[in-house]
């Protein structure tokens, strides 16, 4: 008999946000018409830009003739077209040292955060914030970097940076680590990082030899000038650092679907005869497993590059922080204490009540609220939830004022 993966026998047997929509279609299945605002997945809310619609309008119009399918109908190339990847030079890297082939369009940031550890030797030592987005550490337990199930939250074999209201939730650098993983602005608190506060651990991984996997999927809900929004502004991240961005949430494409890896060309392992670099490797990786992004799809991302498309974005994102700070707001009117909601999206709540799924349950069934437990997102989230300020102004101000006489 053929074995399986033993490994998806150790980890949860549902993905967090899984785990809440079936937890949340069983209440809409027991109270029929009952109303639910759902400020739990960091989904978007808004159309994507006008300018990216038009563009994909007009690239489907390509396509459908002889000519224009022949050009950009068929495969694409693996690694995006060259005319988005140097757009994406000019307006997100601009003057940080970052080359248009170093840069690879794909799927989702989630899929490449995911994915990327494949190119590690299975002994290799991660580290990982606690809290932390869950597909960090669910990837990596899936290859085998575990040696257990969890004991008290957490994955033997890992190494885990306790991310608290003590430390800013900015961790220290850990010691022994051989890739770091980093999320700036952080999901799930909300929390930004500085420039001298990233710079100790760009010292660090090229004095010890580690390798920083930065996801920057919020990067552009930055607002505070003394935050970075890529690696890249730290002097030497380029031999250390991979960094990850999407359109997701800056456009409105968690649907659309695109994003984009930055894999500098100076970044290197240890190989079976000396050092590598991570760049042909995740070349090979994705000419082997990735067939890329769909012709209109990039067309429409790159609009979003323009100085219209860049406006609209940026008219959605204040509107997602403009919610993001009235919840802030009216939780910390009711003496919570909350971080983020003014560079994020998320609001991180500490609540009265030890466990997190019981502060879920009590929000839905009082108020029909949807947040997320902060437990899912690691051992130091039990106690917090996390309310996503992906919804309209108006449901917003609704759920706000639903949760005004609860006790949190």
């Amino acid at each position: 008999m053929f074995k399986v993966n033993q490994n998806y026998e150790l980890i949860a047997s549902s993905y967090l946000f899984s785990t809440i929509g079936k937890k949340v279609k069983e209440f809409q299945e027991q109270n029929p018409g009952r109303e639910i605002i759902k400020m739990g997945i960091g989904d978007a809310i808004f159309p994507i830009p006008k300018v990216s619609v038009e563009a994909a309008k007009k690239a489907f119009d390509e396509i459908g003739t002889d000519e224009g399918f022949r050009k950009f109908g068929g495969y694409g190339p693996e690694q995006g077209y060259s005319w988005l990847r140097e757009k994406l030079v000019d307006v997100k890297f601009k003057g940080l040292g970052i080359s248009a082939d170093e840069i690879f369009v794909s799927d989702g940031a989630k899929c490449d955060t995911a994915n990327f550890q494949e190119l590690f030797g299975v002994d290799v030592k991660i580290a990982v914030p606690d809290p932390v987005y869950p597909v960090y550490v669910d990837s990596n337990a899936l290859a085998g970097r575990i040696t257990g199930k969890q004991d008290n939250g957490r994955y033997p074999g890992f190494i885990y940076m306790d991310c608290t209201a003590k430390n800013g939730f900015v961790p220290k650098v850990p010691e022994g680590a051989d890739v770091i993983y980093l999320c700036f602005p952080n999901n799930p608190t909300g929390a930004g990082i500085k420039k001298e506060q990233a710079k100790k651990f760009v010292n660090h991984a090229k004095r010890e030899g580690a390798l920083i996997l930065f996801d920057a999927a919020y990067a552009d809900f930055i607002r505070d000038e003394n935050m970075i929004k890529s690696i890249y502004e730290v002097d030497g991240a380029k031999d250390c650092a991979i960094e990850f961005r999407s359109f997701s949430k800056e456009a409105n494409f968690t649907g659309t679907r695109c994003a984009y890896t930055v894999v500098p060309k100076t970044v290197k392992g240890m190989g079976l005869e000396g050092m590598v670099s991570l760049h042909p490797m995740w070349n090979r990786r994705q000419t082997t497993k990735f067939n890329g992004v769909s012709y209109p799809v990039q067309r429409a991302a790159e609009a979003t590059l323009t100085e219209d498309g860049q406006a609209e974005c940026r008219a959605s994102i204040d509107k997602v922080l403009n919610n993001a700070g009235f919840i802030r707001q009216e939780l910390g009117l009711k003496g919570l204490e909350v971080t983020g909601g003014d560079n994020s999206p998320y609001i991180w709540t500490k609540t009265n009540r030890q466990d997190s799924w019981e502060t879920f349950d009590y929000l839905l069934n009082k108020a029909g609220v949807v947040c997320t437990p902060g437990s899912g997102f690691g051992r130091n989230g039990q106690g917090y939830v996390r309310f996503s300020a992906f919804q309209t102004p108006e449901n917003v101000a609704k759920a706000m004022d639903k949760l005004k006489n609860l006790k949190i």
